[in-house]
């Protein structure tokens, strides 16, 4: 039987090794540069935290890592401050007051969450004491084991050389009937960059029976096409879009603006995404846009803990159906391409520039089947659409 070496894996010369040789560690041999290579592979920060307590090497390389991965195990709700009341929306404002009282109340708790999730100060799971000694005078915490009793700020703290780092929420921020399809994608630099939304009132896995004779959604004729479909302006149908792009725009807002710390500890980001479980959003930065923000603050839009939004213009594409390969129904399509308006008019395109036909930042911003619904509705007819700033 194979004699074991000092860290219980079997040595490789069956124990022949001699002198000081036998108490050699063969991660020794290995250059810092392997080591490093080897942790960027891991990423999860999890991981890495367990590796930092192998040895006092590992634990000075693992602060190197360049990419890290992020994923936040729950939520703590009796952590969460109370809720304050939405504002009211000012008279005479019809329907959209009406929209921003149930929009504001349909997502303000999960607001609240995600500042409980990222805020530093209010993720700690043990309340820590008045007398406990200040952060300056300690000295920097090691990668943490358990990232769940840790806001995302303070177990990336040690990290001295991040350049790619993605964050995984527990779950989405917008509560959807089962059946709903809501996805966005966002980018940010100091305050939004895009935001491409695809939406269906149901998702169904096998298509309604149909008369072989009968032209399909995507066959009909563009006359067909010319004027508003009636499940778009009947039977709130438009109300609800409305309510999903706003809906989706201040998630996204409020992610960009709990995202704020970790930017201005890490100078060395390249890259930031901010996903969920449940895939319903993702929150993009690249390096431009990180230094833009370092440079430029964002705005803070009132008293709420989320990034102001510019003056929008955005195009619109609605399909009552669309067959996905597969057998995958979408009924209500719905997809919705935004730009701020001062980006549109500096580019000088005027509305048609907020989305136009084919554009990569839209027809990539999902993964399939998504990106065949996304292409499928671009041969649609499209409405423009203007937001103020909110």
């Amino acid at each position: 039987m194979e004699e074991e070496g000092r860290e219980g894996w079997p040595r490789a010369d069956g124990g022949a090794a001699a002198g000081g040789e036998q108490d050699d560690d063969q991660f020794d041999r290995l250059p810092d540069a392997v080591l490093l290579d080897v942790f960027n592979h891991i990423g999860d920060v999890k991981a890495l935290g367990r590796c930092a307590l192998v040895s006092r090497r590992f634990r000075a390389l693992v602060p190197l890592v360049d990419s890290v991965f992020v994923r936040v195990d729950c939520v703590i709700p009796d952590e969460l401050p109370p809720a304050s009341p939405p504002p009211a929306p000012a008279r005479g404002r019809g329907a959209l007051a009406h929209i921003a009282r149930f929009l504001l109340g349909g997502i303000v708790r999960p607001i609240q969450a995600l500042g409980q999730i990222l805020s530093p100060t209010l993720a700690v799971v043990s309340r820590r004491s008045a007398t406990a000694p200040p952060a300056a005078a300690l000295p920097p915490p090691p990668p943490a084991g358990d990232v769940s009793h840790h806001s995302p700020c303070e177990v990336l703290r040690s990290f001295r050389e991040l350049r790619r780092l993605r964050i995984e929420l527990p779950t989405g921020e917008l509560g959807v009937d089962d059946g709903v399809l809501l996805k966005w994608k966002a980018d940010f630099g100091s305050t939004l960059g895009s935001c491409v939304i695809l939406g269906a009132s149901s998702v169904s896995s096998k298509p309604p029976p149909q008369p072989t004779s009968s032209p399909t959604a995507m066959d009909r004729e563009p006359e067909e096409l010319a004027s508003i479909p009636e499940s778009l302006h009947t039977n709130g149908g438009l109300k609800l879009r409305v309510v999903w792009t706003i809906s989706s725009l201040i998630a996204a807002s409020a992610r960009h603006y709990l995202l704020q710390p970790i930017i201005t500890d890490h100078e060395t980001l390249d890259s930031l995404n901010l996903t969920d479980a449940d895939e319903q959003g993702v929150l993009t930065m690249d390096k431009r846009q990180l230094q833009e923000l370092r440079a430029r603050p964002l705005s803070v839009s009132g008293n709420s803990h989320r990034t102001l939004m510019p003056s929008l213009i955005m195009r619109l594409w609605y399909a009552p159906h669309i067959e996905l390969p597969g057998g995958v129904l979408l009924k209500g399509a719905t997809l919705v391409a935004i730009r701020p308006s001062d980006d549109v008019l500096k580019e000088g395109g005027g509305v048609e520039a907020a989305g136009p036909a084919g554009a990569p930042w839209i027809s990539d911003a999902f993964e399939e089947p998504y990106r065949t619904a996304a292409k499928a509705l671009f041969k649609r007819r499209t409405y423009s659409l203007e937001m103020n700033s909110f």
